[in-house]
């Protein structure tokens, strides 16, 4: 074998290493993420109980969802997830603008805002259970103390759904806290003395030369919280499981609940796909609002 042979191959070689490192994982997103969908969006055009044959529906499923009052309370309430949950970003950077001091003991407040990105949703659903009880709950023994009357959040229909959602934040204002307070950091300080010498303090600071520096920390904490709005499920299953009278439902929920409890799969499959084409909408139009923002 010559040296020109040699040479190609060590070319090819290197050339196909990324292949090799890739081929792995590609092969695992392909069986268990990429085959899935498609497998849903098949299930959708059918009626099957998960048992047996499936027979060809057609559209029958999507004109049926489209029609179902259930269906319409769980996209308000999904659009309400979306919304509310922006709120933990803002929260988590004020947050991480306050504890991103040396003063005495900021380590401890730090261990204590991160707590609650620790602990299981499972566990928060049940801590904020209990502290919403009309009864025996922390947030009935501070009205009473105000001589007012407790309200039953998770039993009242018109907010349910927003007891939930404040369940929610606790944990993710916690996650992006941590992603700023990296980002932080990373922060140049010559930029900062610049902006000093330049008269800029306050929100002007912030604005024009902490934020831009944050980007990376920011497009990170705003993309896992809309993604994980629009996926919301746990704390509905613990908290209200879709009550009261499926007030607080949103698509992740009923389409657990019409495939696995109502035995509909195509029917959920149909809710899978409208939730999908809805989450890749959301995130494409963000990464193409920051894309345009970079340029």
């Amino acid at each position: 074998m010559n040296n020109t042979t040699k040479d190609r191959l060590h070319r090819l070689q290197f050339e196909l290493a990324p292949i090799y490192f890739l081929a792995p994982a590609m092969i695992l997103f392909t069986i268990f993420v990429i085959y899935p969908i498609f497998q849903s969006f098949w299930i959708s055009f059918h009626n099957w109980s998960g048992f047996g044959e499936m027979s060809w529906a057609g559209l029958d499923n999507y004109k049926t969802l489209f029609k179902d009052p259930k269906f319409h309370i769980s996209i308000l309430n999904t659009v309400k997830w979306f919304v509310f949950s922006l709120l933990a970003p803002v929260a988590g950077l004020i947050l991480a603008l306050f504890l991103n001091q040396s003063v005495r003991g900021i380590r401890t407040m730090k261990s204590l805002f991160f707590f609650p990105f620790v602990i299981n949703l499972v566990v928060i659903g049940l801590i904020f259970s209990w502290f919403y009880n009309p009864d025996l709950g922390l947030l009935a023994e501070i009205f009473k103390v105000f001589h007012l009357e407790p309200i039953p959040v998770l039993a009242n229909d018109q907010i349910a759904t927003y007891g939930v959602i404040f369940a929610s934040l606790w944990p993710q204002t916690a996650y992006c806290m941590i992603l700023f307070l990296t980002g932080l950091t990373a922060v140049n300080s010559q930029v900062i003395e610049a902006g000093r010498i330049d008269g800029a303090q306050g929100m002007a600071m912030l604005w024009h030369v902490v934020l831009p520096q944050l980007s990376g920390a920011t497009f990170i904490a705003v993309t896992v919280t809309i993604i994980g709005s629009l996926r919301s499920f746990d704390l509905i299953a613990i908290m209200t499981a879709g009550g009261p009278w499926g007030s607080t439902n949103v698509l992740s929920y009923m389409m657990y609940d019409e495939s696995l409890f109502n035995f509909k799969m195509g029917y959920g499959a149909s809710i899978a796909v409208i939730l999908f084409v809805l989450m890749s909408g959301v995130i494409a139009a963000y990464l193409r609002f920051v894309l345009k923002g970079e340029k």
